[in-house]
Parts: C-alpha cells; sequence; structure tokens
C-alpha cells in the first residue's frame, strides 16, 4: 500500500473540485474556462499528473516515447539558454489535460472546423477523459480492496490511462499545427493586402520613393502599414517561429515583386476580376446586357476595390453635397451586411492587440515597450488637437522618460500611471465640447473609481496593475478617437459654405485621382464605369428620343387606361414618406440633351431599374461612395411596382362591382396599408401583400357584395395578384417598362412641376397616379446625383464615352 499513500492525497484533493464529464457538459463555456483557469484548479490537476507521471515506471511494459509530439506544445519563441536536462517538459501537459474538458464539453467553442482531424480530436479526449476519470476511481477505491489486486488493477488502469493520452495527444497536435499553419496564412495574407495597398496608395517605384515624393499623408500611411505589420509579425513568430517569419518575408517580397511587375506592364492595379453577370438595362425591348458580356470584363477586381475605399472625409463632403437626401443616404441590405463583417474584423483584431499587450505585462520579467508606445500615442494625440498653450503643458505632465524609469523599477506601482490616466482625461474633458463635460466627468469618475478598487490578483492569475492599466489605456484611447472625429465634423462643418461650393468638388476629384489616377487612365482604373459608360451609350439615344416623345404628348395624355399588370416584389429600405409640395418644389433642373449629363442621367436610371440588387461588384467606382443611396432608390422602384400592381388588380376585380366611392376607398385603404408595409418591413413578403389585399376586399365585400360573391372577388383577385408578381410574367415587363418611364420622366425631365407631370402620365395609365409624389422624390435624388458626379468625375466620363 506504500504507493496508493504517494498518490492518494493528491488524487483527493484533485476529486473535491468535480471535474468530470458530466459536470463540464452542463457548465456554460465561460464558466468552464473560468474554472479550468483557476489557481486551485490548476494545483491540483498539475498535483495529481505529476504523481501519475513519478510512478510510471513502475509499469512493467516500456511507455511510448512522446518526445517529438511535446517539443510542439510550446509556442516558438525567440532563443534563450537552454534549460538544464533536469528541467524536461512533463509528459502530461497540465493545459492539453484540461484542454481535453473544454473539447469534450464545448467542441464548437474550441474547434475552429468540424473536418477530420477535429473529429478525430474529439473521439480521442473523450476516451483520454474516460481513462482519466477511471485511473482516478481506481486509487480512491484501492483503499477497500486486496493490497496485490489493488495494486495490479492500478498499474493496468495507469498503462491504459497512458495509451489514451498518447492517442489523444497525438490528434491534438496535429490539430493544432493544422490550425497554426491556417492562422499563420491568414497573418500573412493580411500583412501583404497592407503591403500592396500601402504601395498603391503611395505609388512606390521599384527602389522604395514615389516619384512625386511622399506627402505627410502618405508617410502617415506608411507609418501605419509599418506597425500593423510589426504585430501581425509578431504574431506570426508566436505561432512559427523564425520559420514563420521567413515564409512571411517571402510572400512579401513576391507581393511587391508582383506589383511592380504589374506596374511595368500597364496595370497598375494588378488584379484579377471575377465576371459578375448583373442585367443592368429594361428597354423597350425588354431585354438587359451583362457584365460578364463586355469588351473588359476581366480587367476589374473585387480585391482592389478592398484597397480604394473613401476616406472619411470624402464620405462626409459627398453627405454634404448630397445633404437633402438623408433618407436615401441609410444603409442598405449589402452594404450594412459588409460594414457589420468589418466591425466584426475590427473588433476581433482590437482584441488581439489588447490580449498582447496584456501578455507582454504578465509574468516575471515584463516588458512595457508596448505600454509606453501607447502612453505616447496618447500624448501625441492630445498634444496634436490642443492649442499652442497647452501644448508644452500636456509634454510635461506626461513625461515618458519618468514613465520609463517607474516602470522598470520593477515596482508595478499605478500612481504615476494614475497621475497621468487622470490628467489625460481632465484634458479631453478641456477639449472637447462644454455641453458633455458632466456626462464625461461622470463616466471618467467612475473609470477612476472602478481601477482604484481594482483587486490584487483576479481568477487568471493576472495582477491589478495590469487589469486597471489596460482597461485605463483602452478607455483613454477610445475618448480621444471620439474627441478626435467631433473635431474633424466641427472643422468641416465650419468649412461647409466652401465646401458646396467649387472647394468640395475640387477635394472629392483630388481624392478620387489619388485613388484612381488621371482621366487618360480611366480605361484601365475604371473598368466598371468604363462598362456602364459603353453600354448606357448604346441606349441613351433611344432614351432621349423616348423622353422627347413623352414631352410632346403630354398635354393630351390624361385618359385613365386600366391594363393587366405583373411584377416582383423588392427590396425594402427605409425612407420618408412624400409629399406634394416636396415633389413639386424642389426645382432640380432638367437634362437640356448635353452628352454627359444625359449620358450619367440615363446610366444612373439603369442601374436602379435593375431587378438585382447593387453591389459593389455592379456599381461603378464613380458612384461606389453613393452605393447606399442608389440601393435606397432601387428599393423605392420595386416599392413603386409592388403598390401599383396591387391597386391595379383590386380596381380591375371591384370596378364592375361596387360604387365609385367604394372603390376608392378600398384603393386609398390598400395603398396606405402597403406603403405602411412596405416601408417598415424591408422584407415584407408576397404572402403579406396578399394579405392586406384581402383586408381592402373584406372591408368593401362586408358593405357591399353578398357573401359568395365576396368570397369569389377575393380568391380572383388574390389569384391575378400572384400571378402579377412572378417573374417572366408577359405583363411584368409592362407594368415594369411603365414605372420606368415615370422615373425616367422625373430623372430627365427634372423634379419640377414638369418633372411631376411626367410621371404622373404613364403611372395614371396603370391606375397609380397617386404614386407620382414618391417616384419624384427618388428620381430627384438621381438628378442630383448625376449632377455631382458630372461635376467631380465629368473629366473621366469624357475620357470614356469618346
Amino acid at each position: 500500500m506504500a504507493v496508493a499513500a504517494m498518490e492518494l492525497p493528491a488524487v483527493r484533493a484533485y476529486d473535491a473540485l468535480g471535474i468530470n464529464e458530466t459536470s463540464v457538459k452542463s457548465m456554460p463555456f465561460e464558466n468552464l474556462a473560468t474554472l479550468m483557469q483557476s489557481p486551485a484548479t490548476l494545483q491540483a490537476t498539475k498535483a495529481v499528473l505529476d504523481r501519475f507521471e513519478k510512478l510510471l515506471p513502475l509499469l512493467s511494459s516500456p511507455v511510448i516515447n512522446i518526445d517529438h509530439l511535446l517539443k510542439h506544445l510550446g509556442s516558438p519563441k525567440k532563443k534563450k539558454t537552454p534549460p538544464p536536462a533536469a528541467a524536461s517538459a512533463s509528459r502530461y501537459s497540465l493545459r492539453v489535460v484540461l484542454c481535453s474538458y473544454m473539447i469534450l464539453a464545448h467542441p464548437g467553442a474550441v474547434l475552429s472546423g468540424q473536418g477530420e482531424k477535429e473529429k478525430l480530436l474529439m473521439d480521442s479526449a473523450g476516451s483520454f477523459v474516460k481513462e482519466f476519470e477511471l485511473l482516478v476511481k481506481t486509487v480512491l477505491e484501492k483503499q477497500s480492496t486486496d493490497a496485490a489486486a489493488g495494486q495490479k488493477m492500478f498499474s493496468a488502469q495507469l498503462a491504459d490511462f497512458d495509451r489514451a493520452w498518447c492517442a489523444y495527444l497525438y490528434c491534438f497536435v496535429v490539430w493544432k499545427l493544422k490550425d497554426a499553419k491556417s492562422l499563420e496564412d491568414d497573418l500573412v495574407r493580411a500583412a501583404c493586402k497592407l503591403e500592396r495597398s500601402m504601395m498603391q496608395t503611395c505609388k512606390l517605384s521599384s527602389d522604395g520613393q514615389s516619384h512625386n515624393g511622399l506627402s505627410h499623408d502618405m508617410k502617415a500611411i506608411q507609418k501605419q502599414v509599418a506597425d500593423d505589420q510589426k504585430l501581425l509579425r509578431e504574431k506570426v513568430h508566436q505561432l512559427s517561429g523564425d520559420a514563420g517569419i521567413e515564409r512571411m518575408n517571402s510572400a512579401l517580397s513576391d507581393t511587391r515583386s508582383k506589383f511592380f511587375e504589374a506596374k511595368e506592364n500597364g496595370n497598375p492595379l494588378a488584379a484579377s476580376v471575377a465576371n459578375v453577370s448583373t442585367p443592368l438595362s429594361i428597354g423597350s425591348s425588354g431585354s438587359s446586357f451583362t457584365a460578364q458580356s463586355l469588351p473588359g470584363a476581366a480587367s476589374s477586381s473585387s480585391s482592389s476595390s478592398l484597397m480604394k475605399q473613401p476616406t472619411d472625409n470624402e464620405q462626409m463632403l459627398n453627405e454634404m453635397l448630397h445633404e437633402d437626401d438623408v433618407s436615401f443616404g441609410g444603409n442598405s441590405d449589402n452594404v450594412s451586411s459588409a460594414e457589420e463583417f468589418q466591425a466584426k474584423v475590427k473588433s476581433t483584431m482590437e482584441k488581439a492587440f489588447w490580449d498582447l499587450v496584456t501578455d507582454s505585462m504578465k509574468g516575471d520579467k515584463p516588458d512595457y515597450t508596448q505600454l509606453i508606445n501607447l502612453v505616447k500615442e496618447v500624448r501625441d494625440s492630445l498634444h496634436e488637437l490642443a492649442s499652442k498653450e497647452l501644448k508644452e503643458e500636456i509634454l510635461e505632465n506626461i513625461d515618458l522618460e519618468i514613465l520609463s524609469q517607474v516602470l522598470e523599477s520593477g515596482s508595478q506601482d499605478t500612481r504615476y500611471l494614475g497621475q497621468i490616466m487622470h490628467y489625460s482625461l481632465d484634458m479631453i474633458r478641456k477639449l472637447s465640447a462644454p455641453a458633455k463635460e458632466d456626462d464625461m466627468k461622470k463616466s471618467h469618475e467612475k473609470l477612476l473609481n472602478e481601477l482604484a478598487a481594482s483587486s490584487e490578483v483576479n481568477d487568471n492569475g493576472i495582477s491589478s496593475f495590469v487589469i486597471a492599466v489596460i482597461k485605463g489605456l483602452r478607455f483613454t484611447l477610445e475618448e480621444i478617437k471620439q474627441l478626435q472625429s467631433e473635431v474633424s465634423k466641427a472643422r468641416i462643418q465650419l468649412m461647409q459654405p466652401i465646401i458646396k461650393g467649387s472647394a468640395g468638388v475640387e477635394y472629392l476629384q483630388k481624392a478620387f485621382a489619388d485613388r484612381y489616377g488621371p482621366p487618360a487612365n480611366a480605361s484601365a482604373s475604371l473598368p466598371i464605369t468604363k462598362q456602364w459608360v459603353s453600354a448606357t451609350k448604346s441606349i441613351v439615344e433611344q432614351e432621349w428620343s423616348s423622353h422627347l416623345e413623352s414631352l410632346q404628348a403630354l398635354p393630351a395624355d390624361h385618359a385613365q387606361r386600366v391594363v393587366v399588370p405583373a411584377l416582383r416584389a423588392g427590396h425594402g429600405a427605409p425612407m420618408a414618406q412624400a409629399s406634394s409640395s416636396a415633389a413639386s418644389g424642389s426645382g432640380l433642373p432638367e437634362c437640356k440633351g448635353e452628352k454627359i449629363d444625359k449620358l450619367t442621367r440615363v446610366g444612373l436610371l439603369q442601374l436602379i431599374s435593375n431587378v438585382e440588387g447593387l453591389n459593389m461588384q455592379s456599381t461603378p467606382e464613380t458612384f461606389q461612395i453613393n452605393l447606399p443611396r442608389l440601393r435606397a432608390v432601387q428599393d423605392q422602384f420595386q416599392k413603386v411596382i409592388v403598390i401599383a400592381t396591387s391597386i391595379l388588380v383590386l380596381h380591375q376585380v371591384l370596378v364592375s362591382k361596387v360604387a365609385a366611392p367604394e372603390l376608392q376607398n378600398a384603393i386609398s385603404e390598400l395603398y396606405d396599408a402597403l406603403v405602411k408595409l412596405l416601408d417598415s418591413n424591408p422584407d415584407a413578403s408576397t404572402e403579406e401583400i396578399v394579405e392586406a389585399m384581402a383586408s381592402s376586399l373584406a372591408t368593401v365585400g362586408s358593405l357591399s357584395l353578398p357573401e359568395k360573391q365576396a368570397q369569389a372577388t377575393a380568391e380572383l383577385a388574390t389569384k391575378m395578384l400572384l400571378k402579377s408578381l412572378q417573374a417572366g410574367d408577359v405583363v411584368f415587363g409592362k407594368v415594369s417598362r411603365a414605372v420606368y418611364c415615370a422615373f425616367r420622366g422625373v430623372v430627365l425631365g427634372g423634379g419640377g412641376v414638369k418633372g411631376k407631370k411626367l410621371a404622373e402620365a404613364p403611372l395614371r395609365r396603370l391606375a397609380a397616379a397617386k404614386l407620382a409624389d414618391r417616384v419624384v422624390k427618388a428620381g430627384e435624388v438621381l438628378v442630383k446625383m448625376a449632377a455631382i458626379s458630372e461635376k467631380v468625375h465629368g473629366q473621366w466620363y469624357k475620357a470614356l464615352a469618346l
């Protein structure tokens, strides 16, 4: 029983934790993770694993050599003095043993995929946990058995436990290497994208210099890219050591070589393109064209669009120039989804960065380099925002030299850092708007009180010093970021009168040229715009002729005619209800037939009349900054078709059955119901539209029609509406064309009385003249967009239209 006496106390201490297969599966992930990282768990588990390892020599059969697996468990670090031979790695890794319970209880949260390697790891983890718990049970029950029999049982179970461990460890290492390789690839890919974007933006030559010299902004971009790549490099080194760094350097070198090679070959974008088949036109013949079928369709690039996003200042100026179209400037489904994804990526990267900073300050020999750099960022940001009188004061109160000395002393005294943080928050309040001072003061005091009340050590073994520093710095930098944004907006607001004049257009012109090059290069640098211009040129004269015919026919075209329509519902986007006064009072100019103005207006009309939702890959580069606005107008185009079709079906089934006043009441009720439904619910279904129709019919039927006739009328209306809402129905093209002509009347006829009359004429023939105000409001957005774009991008359009 001597062996039992050796391991029994350690096993009892571990068993008291209550960690077993049943208990961990019932625990939420966060609770289980906290338990696994608690000092009590770590200490008790390590003790029992060490006891089992020391008893391995008692086994009659030799144990499997797993040194080649154990060496993969630690992330590669910088070279250090080799430890003494006696300090070799433990056979049973504490981290990997506890991880088996995490895998068993929450495989979806721990594993990054569900492939074959993950399945094998899950199975082996389950087997290992089973043998581990049997071994613990064997030790605890050995006291009540015969000594010889108990020893034999223990030895057999220890051997089974060790074999299960070896199998699990092998699967763990295989999975870890695969996961690390995948993560390394992602990090290297991100570094290469940063490099390519920087070279494109700064227009670097092969010697690393810019032909026109580097501006202040370009130098800032280079510095930011270098800092971001440094963080990525550190992560790669942690994952894969020097070999990973060599692979990263090789990939960056290859990226530079390919960039300059493509530049020499006359393709500065250095990118390939996925062909996107996107119908853009509802022509008089009902035909459409696709991006794939056009010349040069393979020269655009989805990746280049990611590298050429408008800056915040560009977007702000663009919104100012379009400020009357606020209801059309909101996010559409596709754009908001992309922004949500970008926000998630940003959040993930921020968390990774702060984890890196936290890790650098843990341990016996903390590295405070990152901390000092962050405090320097706080100081420099405040210095840049402050007035001349305050700049010297900021430098005196945030002394990096003193901070370095305090940190290097090893005392982890938070007093000096606390003084810096307190001063920084006071300065932020001083530089912010007076109206925000009280709220900011409360939030700042709350933070400082929380930091002061931090416990000495949290559950993860991180000192209160690290917790306070990370939380305080992160909060302070967020406050500075908001302040910088407010200052930037305030400065631009002060410049608004100038921006709305020629200065705003000139700024947007220069920014566009910086991203896409001069008009002479438009054919190569604006592939989507080139396709759009080419396609629009082929129909613009026909559309202009049709518009002139509508103008000539306008005075006599007041007869109301009913046709059977068909359409399909489109995407919805929130938009304020239009009014007659708004529709008739804008005075946006009509098109006089000037070549570029005519081409731009008709081209925009083709974009929004497309059944397929617009996205970055199908929108000309000149309008990508206005994609949310275009999507909202496109959604309005679809709404008008839906409402018009529903009203016409209702009119057709009731016109011979009820009196005119009752018919008009039913149409008004349906109109109000559909407007409310489609404006509030972007994803309104056909069933909901039919339900609104049925409700209006029920109101009329209960008052004017016998029960059987009302039921038959409702069934007829439902069948007609469902048929009309199906793609490919013969009447669908006629109704769509009529709505298209209504929009064309506003886009080419302007936003005044003439434009409204041109919109009413085709809508009246659909018995939907009530929709004219909505058409005018949406069409005015396109008129203004076309006018601004002609001023900003006119030179590029002329180069492409020749």
